[in-house]
C-alpha cells in the first residue's frame, strides 16, 4: 500500500517532519530497509542500525535528531507499539473479496449475508447464518444453526460447532475450535477426587465398584462478542447449560485452552499455553500471562494481571498482580523467592577438595 508520510502521520496522530510528500510502499527494520520503506527505528537503540539500511524515512522516538540519523523525513512517535498498531494494520493486504467457491458445500437452508467470501471445500450446516462480509477461508466448518457476525474474518482450518454465536469482526486464526464438548463427567459414586476434597486426602484412596465417567452433555454453547481475536489452534468448551461467554474486545493468543461455563470479560488478553478451568469468571481487561492455569469455580477480578506460568487456585480480587505457584500476590512472591534464595545461600555447604586437588 502506498501512502505519503504526512498521510501515514496523519492517521496515526503523530508529527511529521522534513519532506513528508515523500511515497512510502512498505515498512521495515532498519538496517534491512529499502529506500521506498518505512524504516522501525522507534527508541535510540535502533538508531544505529538506519546506516545500515537504505531508508529516507523512518518512525524515530520523541526528541530524535532524524537530520542527523541521516533521514529525508521522519515520524516521530511517543509511544512505539500503538504506533506499530497503527502501521501494520495500514499496511496489511485487505483481503479481497472472491464470492463463493463451488467447491464449497452450504445448506440451503443457511442464510449468507451480503459480499460474502466462502473457500474451497468449506462446509455451511443448516440454518446457520452468515453476515454480511465475512472472509471465510478454505476447509471451514460451521455447524447447524452457528451464528456468525458481520466481516467476521474466519481463517483456514476453523471448526464452529452448533449453538456457537459470534460476534461482528471476529478473527479466528487457523484451526481454532468452537464449541466441542466440555471435559465433563461422573462417577455412580464418589469419585476419588471428590471424596480427597472432602477429606483433604486423610482417607486412602480405593478401587471403585464401579469407575465408569459417565459423560454430562455440553448443551449450552458459546456466545464471542464483538471484536474478539482468538488464536490458531485454541479451543473455546461450549457451557453445559448456558454458554461459555468470551467478552467484546478480548484477545486470545495461540494454544489456549477456555473450558466449558467460563466466562471471560471484556478487553481481556490471554496469552499462548493459558488453560481456563471449567465455570472460572475472568473479570474485565484482565491479562493472563503465558502457561498461566485458572483452576475450576474461581473468580480473577477485573483489571488483575496473572504473571507467566503462575497457577491460581484461589479467587483473586481486582486490581491484583499475581506470581507463581499457588499464585499470589507479586510482591510477597518476591519476597519469598528471595528469602529462599539467601536461606540456600546461607545452607549451601562448602566443597571439600578432591584427591586430584
Amino acid at each position: 500500500m502506498t501512502q505519503t508520510v504526512k498521510d501515514i502521520a496523519a492517521a496515526l496522530g503523530a508529527k511529521a517532519f522534513g519532506a513528508v510528500d515523500l511515497l512510502v510502499t512498505g515498512i521495515s527494520e532498519p538496517q534491512t530497509a529499502g529506500p521506498d520503506d518505512l524504516a522501525l527505528a522507534m527508541s535510540p537503540a535502533y538508531g544505529p542500525a538506519l546506516a545500515q539500511g537504505q531508508a529516507r524515512v523512518a518512525v524515530v522516538w520523541a526528541g530524535a535528531d532524524w537530520q542527523a540519523l541521516g533521514l529525508k523525513a521522519a515520524i516521530e512517535a511517543p509511544r512505539a507499539r500503538l504506533a506499530m498498531a497503527g502501521l501494520t494494520q495500514m499496511m496489511d493486504a485487505v483481503p479481497v473479496p472472491r464470492g463463493i467457491s463451488g467447491h464449497a458445500i452450504i445448506d440451503p437452508t443457511a442464510l449468507i449475508g451480503k459480499d460474502v467470501s466462502i473457500g474451497h471445500f468449506s462446509v455451511i450446516g443448516a440454518n446457520a447464518v452468515i453476515g454480511d462480509r465475512c472472509n471465510i477461508a478454505d476447509h471451514v466448518t460451521i455447524a447447524a444453526g452457528a451464528e456468525i457476525g458481520e466481516a467476521a474474518q474466519i481463517h483456514a482450518g476453523v471448526r464452529i460447532q452448533a449453538r456457537v454465536r459470534l460476534g461482528a469482526r471476529t478473527i479466528l486464526q487457523p484451526n481454532v475450535v468452537l464449541g466441542g464438548d466440555g471435559f465433563s463427567f461422573v462417577t455412580e459414586a464418589s469419585s476419588n477426587v471428590e471424596i480427597g476434597r472432602k477429606t483433604l486426602g486423610r482417607t486412602p484412596f480405593t478401587a471403585p465398584q464401579d469407575g465408569t465417567h459417565h459423560r454430562i452433555h455440553s448443551l449450552g454453547g458459546v456466545e464471542i462478542g464483538d471484536d474478539v481475536e482468538i488464536g490458531a489452534n485454541s479451543t473455546v468448551d461450549a457451557g453445559t447449560i448456558r454458554p461459555t461467554r468470551i467478552g467484546r474486545g478480548t484477545k486470545i493468543d495461540n494454544l489456549v485452552q477456555v473450558g466449558h461455563n467460563v466466562v471471560i470479560g471484556e478487553d481481556c488478553l490471554l496469552c499462548a499455553q493459558t488453560a481456563v478451568a471449567g465455570s472460572a469468571v475472568i473479570g474485565d481487561r484482565s491479562v493472563l500471562g503465558g502457561k498461566c492455569g485458572i483452576g475450576d469455580n474461581l473468580k480473577v477480578g477485573s483489571d488483575s494481571v496473572i504473571g507467566g506460568a503462575a497457577i491460581v487456585l484461589s479467587d483473586v480480587p481486582d486490581g491484583s498482580f499475581m506470581m507463581g505457584y499457588p499464585a499470589q500476590p507479586m510482591l510477597t512472591y518476591r519476597a519469598r523467592e528471595r528469602s529462599l534464595r539467601q536461606a540456600v545461600l546461607r545452607h549451601k555447604p562448602v566443597s571439600k577438595p578432591g584427591k586430584n586437588d
